[in-house]
């Protein structure tokens, strides 16, 4: 995978697809329940958020940021809970979103407007972003070489990549090894996707793996835990 700007198609003119996977971006029935469902509840958030308020901090990590949904619907769990520390969140993807791209396909979701607007305005296209109560960090390139160098440890990952059958590069055993390298003890992970190579990719890496009900059409999804 080169490091390049994502190609897009529209679909409907509001839901995004990748031109170099043939895939949507999100959901075509609801791409922000979606996120609720496969990474926030998938990883126990809104119930690890609520269980200390003081927590000072929390680091969630990411494989594809594409339009950045997943981060705006964690960043606003975090401020709803009611933390006064910072959520930090790092994704890695290989083909960033031009922004003028993300605020047509985020104008979707008005329940995330306030937080994709004061996104949206500081957002470079890569890298550091500070938005206060949120630290983003869009690690850019090949994540197969960026994320064994990466020297972070996240509570929690999204495994966010488009589908295994069009993109089986991003679920490689090594490259789940090297997710659970990164993973703090007690650390968890979801993705939407059931398929048993990536579970048993997950579990040879120290996982716990747990296949559970998916989204909408989708029969089942994963829940990792790193013990």
């Amino acid at each position: 995978m080169a490091d390049q700007q994502a190609r897009l198609s529209w679909r409907d003119d509001r839901i995004p697809v990748s031109d170099q996977f043939d895939d949507p971006y999100f959901s075509i029935q609801d791409g922000l329940a979606e996120t609720e469902h496969v990474f926030l509840a998938g990883n126990d958030l809104l119930q690890r958020f609520a269980t200390d308020v003081q927590l000072p901090d929390f680091h969630v990590a990411e494989l594809g940021f594409g339009t950045g949904l997943n981060m705006l619907a964690v960043w606003r769990a975090w401020e709803q809970s009611g933390h006064q520390g910072v959520l930090q969140f790092t994704s890695f993807e290989a083909f960033p979103m031009a922004p003028d791209d993300m605020a047509k396909a985020l104008a979707a979701f008005p329940d995330v407007a306030p937080w994709a607007a004061r996104f949206l305005q500081k957002w470079q296209g890569s890298g550091l972003c500070d938005l206060g109560s949120l630290q983003l960090n869009v690690v850019t390139g090949d994540a197969r070489l960026s994320l064994p160098e990466w020297t972070g440890a996240a509570n929690a990952w999204f495994l966010d990549g488009f589908s295994p059958a069009k993109n089986p590069e991003l679920w490689q055993e090594d490259l789940l090894q090297a997710v659970a390298d990164h993973t703090a003890p007690g650390g968890t992970a979801a993705t939407y996707t059931a398929a048993g190579f990536v579970r048993r990719g997950l579990e040879n890496a120290g996982f716990t793996v747990t296949r559970v009900a998916g989204f909408g059409r989708k029969r089942h999804m994963t829940k990792a835990v790193l013990e």
